[in-house]
């Protein structure tokens, strides 16, 4: 390592050339990597509702649509908006009454179902779109965009695809925002703890170059989801700022006993070995995402691990190089405000017993609360209301009666009458408010000869018949889910392989697969965690003492939501525990590692606890605020609520284990000093050195 060490400070002016012109790639890379804004893409794909999902898009082409509503429109202008929005490049097929019979024939000739489907009371009628892409496909999203420039007044596009094309502008409108107050917070912060003053904006540009780096690789994946897209800036800065606050305070130290190429050699060295448990365990906690059966965990943690290794390598490498070419700049420097917790530390050494008494009453009442803080499932909620797909969407639901769409795919040998016998079976379930078949259209007295070709393929394609169930009851809730369970017993009465489809099935998916996940998801990042400080350590106390401070820490955190009435969207209860278990137990570990570095330089328990905790508060307070800064202020700027609910935790969970690790693991330390040098293989060392 010093060897590479020497070649860095040796040749840094050749590293900077090297790590700019890896930008290049890396910004082709990163835009030519598709963002995926369907969070229901990612349900594992061997699921009913995935499964009828497949033959919707590959044989129905419906799994892609969007509803427009026209109030009290007259038909001429009807039909001129429906050929117009026909010749957009994107829409496959634009659906409506005069595909079914001639525009001079009153709509009372028609079947009652298609009547009430086309058409309510108050003079409005609605057109069915059609895509010839998936719905958060390119083609999908230029096509709704050309579609809003087209619709007139009182018209309202609504439906998945076009609160897709919406949620797109919105992260798209609202990343630089992200990154702005990332950056502007994290350098307050930086700005508060540094003595030099060009330190902050060298650190800031030290971590542009590995989250660049990241973005870019990610074209490797394929495809990000928006939310990784829009975390994973904050995220990487938050997470690998104490890398570089470890290496700058490692190189003022040597450079107090050695010259400061030398200084730097061994800060790198010493840095590496420093870091390698920290950023092992980080990594390790977003790779438990992996486990889980939702693809999006796997996409967030792939995406952060690969993220924090960069990191790694960047610190070592290019932020070195930084700080030696600037070095001379570095002798400007401002007063410091981040307190080294001296009385903090005595008060924390003369009341281990009543710290962690007083800790204990506050965790048990969050711990019990934690279990019961209600969650959302359905995603739209989490959008601005006032979002043209959303007011679209909710026109639908006023006009139509179309709260939610379920597709129900049956076998195509199923005769005329049983598939009567099951659009009528379906309609007596409680909040079916409409079944529409392909039957309906015969039942109403039309010939089948006389049934255009094109309605024809909306019902039957792929061997595969389809039925369309309107269901006033929303996506998620307790009484949709029991509906389609009901509906789902019935359709498999008629056919064993049927299959239902749509938001309100898949959605139902996703609460079912969330459960499971978020237990996979806890147990993999903890027992991943564990087995690295155990092995990092060569303990078996040490690990459950910082993983307990850390998994208390999320408990309070989780807790807190219940309290304050907050929901929360469903991913922030399963992702939170492991972003804040592998970003903080850093400080954990620094902790635990200076306190057995003063045991070993001869001090006794309470004397090394103290210490320890003046030696590393600083460091700690530093790399949890900028964490905390990075995201509160995402938090703060952000109009969708699952970014903003996930950088606030993010954020408050920063505030929470940088508490916990200042003030009760000391008291743990303390009280457990004995089992340590037990349970700990070569835990006091006197001929060790002292390292800062």
């Amino acid at each position: 390592m010093k060897v590479w060490a020497r070649l860095i400070v040796k040749h840094r002016k050749a590293v900077l050339v090297i790590a700019i012109i890896l930008l290049i790639p890396s910004v082709l890379g990163m835009l030519g990597t598709r963002v995926n804004y369907d969070i229901l893409s990612y349900l594992p794909e061997d699921l009913d509702s995935m499964v009828g999902q497949q033959i919707l898009d590959q044989d129905f082409k419906t799994a892609s649509t969007a509803m427009v509503t026209l109030e009290n429109m007259p038909t001429a202008e009807t039909l001129k908006l429906k050929e117009a929005l026909e010749g957009i490049e994107g829409v496959d097929q634009v659906i409506w009454t005069s595909d079914l019979v001639d525009v001079s024939v009153p709509k009372e000739m028609l079947p009652e179902d298609i009547q009430k489907f086309f058409y309510n009371e108050d003079g409005a009628t609605m057109l069915l779109v059609k895509f010839t892409g998936s719905s958060a496909s390119a083609s999908t999203m230029n096509a709704l965009a050309q579609m809003k420039a087209t619709v007139q007044e009182h018209c309202f596009i609504g439906g998945m695809s076009a609160i897709m094309a919406d949620t797109k502008q919105l992260v798209n409108s609202e990343m630089p925002l992200y990154i702005l107050c990332a950056v502007g917070f994290s350098l307050l912060i930086l700005f508060l703890s540094m003595k030099s003053t060009l330190v902050p904006l060298l650190f800031i540009v030290g971590i542009f170059f590995p989250i660049v780096y990241n973005f870019g690789t990610n074209i490797f994946l394929g495809q990000i989801s928006y939310i990784t897209q829009a975390l994973a800036t904050v995220l990487q800065l938050g997470v690998t700022m104490d890398f570089s606050i470890f290496l700058l305070h490692r190189y003022e130290e040597e450079k107090q006993s050695c010259p400061n190429e030398e200084a730097m050699v061994r800060a790198i060295c010493s840095t590496f070995t420093s870091i390698t448990a920290s950023s092992l365990t980080t990594i390790a906690g977003f790779l438990a995402m992996c486990t889980m059966s939702l693809t999006l965990g796997r996409d967030i943690g792939i995406v952060m691990a690969k993220g924090v290794f960069l990191g790694v390598v960047c610190t070592i490498t290019i932020l070195p190089a930084l700080l030696m070419t600037f070095d001379k700049a570095l002798r400007f420097t401002h007063r410091t405000f981040i307190p080294r917790l001296s009385r903090v530390s005595h008060f924390v050494v003369k009341h281990p017993i009543p710290i962690l008494a007083v800790f204990l009453i506050i965790f048990i009442p969050f711990a019990a609360a934690q279990a019961k803080t209600p969650v959302y499932y359905t995603l739209f909620d989490s959008l601005p209301q006032d979002m043209d797909s959303i007011v679209g969407t909710n026109r639908l639901k006023e006009d139509f009666n179309m709260t939610t769409t379920h597709f129900v795919l049956v076998d195509d040998d199923l005769t005329n009458s049983q598939m009567q016998r099951l659009s009528g079976e379906l309609e007596k379930v409680g909040g079916i408010t409409q079944v529409l078949s392909y039957e309906k259209f015969l039942g109403g007295g039309i010939p089948e000869e006389m049934v255009p070709q094109d309605v024809q393929n909306i019902f039957h394609a792929g061997g595969k018949r389809m039925l369309l169930a309107n269901s006033s009851y929303k996506s998620g809730s307790d009484e949709q889910n029991a509906q389609l369970n009901e509906m789902n017993r019935i359709v498999k009465s008629f056919d064993p392989q049927g299959k239902i489809s749509g938001e309100g099935a898949m959605t139902k998916d996703l609460i079912e697969v969330a459960d499971v996940d978020f237990r996979n998801v806890n147990i993999a990042s903890i027992a991943a965690v564990f087995l690295i400080i155990c092995v990092v350590f060569r303990s078996a106390s040490i690990p459950v003492l910082l993983v307990a401070s850390i998994e208390s820490a999320i408990m309070i955190n989780m807790g807190i939501p219940y309290f304050s009435g907050t929901t929360l969207p469903f991913i922030a209860s399963i992702v939170i525990g492991t972003i804040q278990l592998g970003a903080t137990v850093d400080y954990a570990i620094l902790m635990t590692t200076r306190f057995r570095e003063e045991l070993n330089h001869g001090c006794s328990t309470k004397e090394a606890v103290q210490r320890s905790i003046e030696n590393c508060s600083q460091s700690i307070l530093t790399s949890g605020l900028t964490f905390f800064a990075a995201t509160i202020g995402v938090a703060a700027v952000s109009r969708m609520e699952l970014i903003q609910s996930l950088c606030l935790l993010i954020s408050r969970g920063a505030l929470i284990s940088m508490v916990v690790i200042l003030i009760v693991l000391p008291a743990l330390l303390i009280l457990c000093a004995p089992v340590i040098k037990y349970t700990t293989f070569h835990w006091i060392q006197k001929k060790e050195r002292v390292q800062s």
